[in-house]
């Protein structure tokens, strides 16, 4: 089975148990794969009979099952990713003698990956995210691209390498307008246009808003208005910074998947790198996840010499520090510490995590939150 049969025959299931939320962003991400314009027309239908009737949910899912079978039937030209389209190499960022200097840092980018990007503030990531944009120049180091089209123009390598910073511009007229602007500027048809421009509205959770103007936009919206505009441009690197940046934390889970999927996309992959304080939503959806701090670079898969795979805990409870060591006493405990409201607990290699939520389950404290960060990008900042 292809991986366009694959992403059909998931929603079909997400449907069968009524899982509306993400099924029905994942059924649309399956006719965007067909780039069949017809059956483009079909899904902005039913998503404007979908914002219409909110609580007609079997009839909702008999029309997607109806159209995802029409989408079964198109042949979908899968893009298989083999090489790099992206390889930085030692690259060395310096603003002076004595002042902040990045790297060195040396990655690889595939496309159809998410890669996260995180540390403590002012240890580079913002200036990383411009080197790797061409919008700001290196030191030393190499910086490699290997974009489909070997002979691209200025232009077009603004279409294809797209830097979206926290803070984007103001922009006038409706959000539906501006869309259809930036179609119009590569040549686009009217009714194609307005087709493209209508689904991803759909696809982006923007239908009851595009005919609105930036000032009536929360932050969280007018970040999906700049993804829209964006991935319409088609691009194959996209680099972001903060997207996550004030945004609820269901938002942010949200956001992230929906980047994940289309990232993913059958015929169109994407390599999106982005930069979050909000390192824990990032991991789950991230290929890789890229740490700096004082401009130095390190990855989560990466083995650090000094934490000898230990097992690392991290623990949010009333509990107090004497109980805590009188609690783990017998599960070798190498050293406990208290960062910012939560204890970080580090045991020997050998030390099971079941065994440490046994002791704290059988002690009958108050635990908040209980963690292993053995092997998450979040042992760097404890460390």
């Amino acid at each position: 089975m292809n991986k366009h049969a694959l992403r059909i025959a998931e929603v079909f299931h997400f449907l069968d148990n009524k899982d509306i939320t993400l099924g029905y962003r994942k059924f649309l991400d399956c006719i965007i794969d067909t780039q069949h314009m017809d059956l483009y027309n079909e899904a902005i239908a039913i998503t404007d009979w979908k914002e219409q009737h909110p609580q007609e949910v079997e009839p909702l899912i008999e029309k997607c099952k109806a159209l995802l079978s029409k989408a079964e039937n198109i042949p979908v030209e899968e893009t298989t990713v083999t090489s790099p389209i992206l390889t930085a190499t030692n690259l060395v960022k310096s603003y002076g003698t004595h002042k902040f200097t990045l790297g060195p840092v040396s990655v690889t980018i595939k496309k159809g990956q998410v890669y996260g990007l995180v540390g403590e503030n002012g240890n580079g990531k913002t200036t990383l995210l411009r080197i790797l944009a061409k919008e700001i120049t290196h030191n030393q180091g190499s910086l490699q691209f290997e974009f489909k089209d070997k002979k691209l123009s200025n232009f077009d390598l603004r279409t294809k390498l797209i830097y979206i910073p926290q803070r984007t511009d103001v922009w006038y007229g409706s959000l539906k307008d501006n869309l259809k602007f930036v179609l119009a500027n590569y040549g686009v048809s009217p009714a194609e246009n307005e087709t493209r421009v209508l689904m991803m509205i759909a696809r982006l959770g923007l239908w009851n808003y595009k005919h609105l103007k930036w000032s009536e936009l929360s932050s969280g919206y007018k970040m999906r208005f700049e993804l829209a505009r964006t991935l319409l441009r088609q691009p194959e690197i996209l680099l972001l910074d903060e997207p996550l940046a004030n945004l609820d934390v269901l938002a942010q889970q949200v956001i992230l998947e929906d980047l994940k999927a289309i990232c993913n996309s059958v015929n169109n992959p994407i390599a999106l790198i982005l930069s979050s304080q909000q390192l824990y939503e990032v991991e789950k959806v991230s290929d890789k996840v890229i740490f700096l701090k004082n401009g130095k670079y390190k990855d989560n898969t990466e083995e650090e010499i000094d934490t000898q795979k230990l097992l690392i805990v991290e623990i949010d409870t009333t509990t107090n520090r004497t109980q805590l060591l009188e609690l783990f006493k017998e599960l070798a405990l190498k050293k406990l510490t208290f960062n910012g409201g939560v204890f970080t607990a580090e045991f020997e290699p050998d030390v099971p995590f079941n065994k440490v939520l046994k002791a704290l389950g059988e002690s009958q404290e108050q635990v908040t939150y209980v963690r292993n960060i053995s092997n998450s990008t979040r042992r760097f900042f404890v460390s």
